[in-house]
């Protein structure tokens, strides 16, 4: 079967499509054929070795944390799965990835696909989904009423926050680039465009109660960012962390994302009923995955690209 995979840690330069022997599911494995994995900017920092330390991976590897597909074969003792099944999964982050023909998923990972929605267009779904879920729910523990200020919000991690944000009852503010204005004030967030540090939070309504970063800056521009926290908030981060302030229990949590089927089949139902849309910029063969982490890597990504399977 035709997969994408890098035999050593590097640039996207090390990134080959070639021929691999397809999979055999093991007790408590699914082989999943898949329809589309998608690229996050985490695939960038573990191809080139920079979580290597923390989340060490066998080479040669595959990249793709994003599984949708179709389940192809059983493995001992699995249940409530069944061939033919179209399925979504995040895999692991030092498992054996997605970007392939056929891909092994722990039964355990998978979550029933969105009806509504391509089953390409669903790979989009479940690392983004879980990182705004786990951010919002488990770290910010957020709660009805409260005010919430989303940085990066035009992402694909931001818009889904807003997007829960909003539904969970808060009074959300959308941190992002002009041209993401129409959709976020769509999803029922306020929009304010790109933050100004050097501005402060006044420019912008705050402080809030709740603050939900996805930019990545420099350790000044994270400590500028405890001022939009109001006394007694939280800033909670996908992109590194913020100071806590404990003069004013400003406290502070970043997240590293776990795979959790039962918050996705959450999200698959929000997805299904429309009380959650998904953004796709892209969608392109993983064949194209070098060209991919290059425009990442260049900032030439217009945003979620779905990679679609050999």
């Amino acid at each position: 079967m035709k997969a994408v995979r890098y035999h050593g840690f590097g640039s996207s330069e090390v990134l080959r499509y070639e021929d691999i022997e397809r999979p055999v599911p093991d007790t408590g494995q699914v082989l999943v054929r898949a329809a589309a994995t998608s690229f996050n900017p985490v695939d960038d920092h573990i191809r080139a070795g920079a979580l290597n330390a923390m989340l060490p991976i066998a080479l040669p590897h595959v990249p793709g944390i994003d599984l949708a597909g179709t389940v192809a074969e059983l493995g001992a003792e699995v249940s409530g799965v069944a061939v033919g099944d179209r399925v979504v999964a995040m895999l692991p982050l030092d498992a054996v990835g997605a970007a392939a023909e056929y891909v092994l998923a722990p039964a355990e990972a998978l979550a029933a696909a969105p009806r509504s929605i391509d089953l390409v267009d669903a790979a989009a779904l479940p690392l983004t989904g879980l990182s705004a879920w786990q951010v919002l729910f488990e770290l910010a523990e957020l709660k009805p009423g409260q005010t919430v200020l989303v940085n990066g919000a035009g992402g694909a991690v931001g818009s889904l926050a807003v997007q829960l944000a909003v539904e969970a009852g808060a009074h959300v503010t959308a941190a992002a680039s002009p041209r993401h204005a129409e959709r976020l004030e769509g999803y029922g967030a306020r929009v304010v465009g790109r933050l100004d540090l050097a501005a402060g939070p006044a420019a912008v309504g705050g402080p809030f109660e709740v603050l939900l970063n996805h930019v990545r800056g420099t350790e000044e521009e994270a400590a500028q960012l405890s001022r939009y926290v109001a006394d007694g908030g939280v800033a909670a981060s996908t992109a590194g962390p913020i100071p806590e302030d404990p003069a004013r229990s400003v406290r502070s949590a970043s997240l590293w994302v776990r795979s959790d089927a039962t918050q996705l089949t959450e999200l698959v139902a929000r997805v299904d009923d429309g009380r959650l849309r998904i953004h796709i910029a892209d969608r392109r063969p993983a064949a194209d995955s070098r060209a991919v982490h290059e425009d990442s890597a260049a900032g030439r990504l217009p945003g979620k690209t779905v990679l679609i399977a050999p």
